[in-house]
């Protein structure tokens, strides 16, 4: 019957008139020569391949840097919404904002993939090394993007979306262009964690304290010219920082020291113009947050510490990695709790005489407040 198709048998080897193909019995099916698909071990490599394509892309959306998103609890938090319906808002918001972020991460490094490659560290970024090329990065920021807003759509009032869209469309002007205009690149950073706090307070409906969000957006002030030391830190000179940044051969380090501590007392200030405003919507005794003064000192100037000794890449790897910081985080936020539950807890005698509250629950009416 080969005879009539035209084909001749020869063992082992199936010939037609173009040329041959192995058929030995010990090759894997689907494997056609060792020239054109490898060694027998091709289907494994070619799955670590799909497996590095995909660590790829989820490294292209920076999932460390989503911690900054947690900003969205603020407002929810010092208002205590912590019924289940705020909480799942707010977990949305959060999920609207790693999405969103995550899309403007991938456009950043898509425009500076040049500058990147210069960079000592940044190099080894997904687009910078190579692993995913310019038209894939692009697609991949329209997905997140597309998602993030879609999220905010389908769960979020307009206004938590409107709030949303404002910050992509702000961090989308700071990679085009104005992360190259000194002092203006950080004062961009730090509206968007105020960005973010004003999502997570729309999303639940709560006021919030305006001294509350002058104080985010010092402290982040303060965390966005560390950041910007940090950044100076790893290369040996200036003029080296600024083939990689323009803006970073201005920043020189005598000038962000100044810069970062004028932001430290501010950000220390407003803090204390929050806990003592009296404003009746509060509905936790704020004021008592003031005995937390020493642990938000000490964290300030632990950061500002730390980013001058360049040892640290940025905030995000300062709260990660340095114990002393992430514990006096950590320690406040106990604290902090606490005078926020006060009232379920204040008939304790000694609580209440150590904190000067009174003897018995206070359970206030008021509409929920930061």
């Amino acid at each position: 019957m080969c005879r009539h198709l035209g084909l001749s048998v020869v063992p082992g080897t199936v010939r037609f008139s173009t040329g041959a193909v192995n058929a030995r019995p010990d090759r894997p099916c689907g494997v056609r020569d060792s020239a054109a698909r490898g060694a027998a071990g091709a289907p494994e490599a070619c799955g670590n391949d799909r497996y590095r394509r995909m660590m790829a892309y989820l490294e292209l959306m920076r999932p460390k840097q989503w911690i900054k998103n947690l900003a969205v609890l603020a407002g929810p938090a010092f208002a205590m919404r912590t019924d289940a319906h705020a909480m799942g808002l707010t977990a949305i918001v959060f999920a609207a904002f790693c999405l969103v972020s995550s899309a403007s991460y991938s456009i950043n490094d898509l425009l500076d993939r040049g500058a990147d490659a210069l960079h000592p560290t940044k190099k080894h970024r997904p687009i910078a090394r190579g692993d995913i090329s310019p038209p894939a990065a692009a697609v991949w920021a329209v997905v997140l993007l597309a998602g993030g807003i879609g999220v905010s759509l389908t769960f979020l009032s307009r206004g938590t979306t409107f709030i949303i869209i404002a910050y992509f469309v702000m961090i989308l002007a700071y990679s085009v262009a104005l992360k190259r205009r000194m002092i203006l690149d950080v004062i961009l950073i730090a509206t968007g964690f105020v960005l973010r706090a004003a999502a997570g307070a729309q999303a639940v409906g709560v006021f919030v304290s305006p001294w509350l969000i002058v104080c985010t957006f010092t402290l982040c002030l303060f965390m966005g010219f560390g950041k910007r030391r940090c950044e100076i830190a790893q290369f040996d000179t200036l003029e080296a920082a600024g083939e990689h940044r323009n803006t970073l051969a201005r920043y020189t380090p005598e000038l962000l020291n100044n810069l970062i501590s004028v932001s430290a007392g501010i950000a220390i200030m407003t803090f204390l113009l929050y806990t003592m405003d009296r404003d009746t919507q509060t509905t936790f005794p704020k004021q008592h947050l003031l005995y937390t003064l020493p642990l938000v000192v000490y964290g300030v100037f632990r950061y500002a510490m730390l980013v001058q000794s360049g040892r640290m890449h940025g905030p995000t790897d300062i709260v990660l990695r340095d114990r002393p910081f992430l514990g006096a985080v950590i320690v406040w936020g106990f604290l902090a709790a606490a005078i926020m539950l006060e009232d379920k807890w204040i008939h304790i005698g000694f609580v209440a005489d150590l904190l000067g509250g009174p003897a018995e629950a206070v359970i206030m009416d008021t509409p929920g407040a930061a």
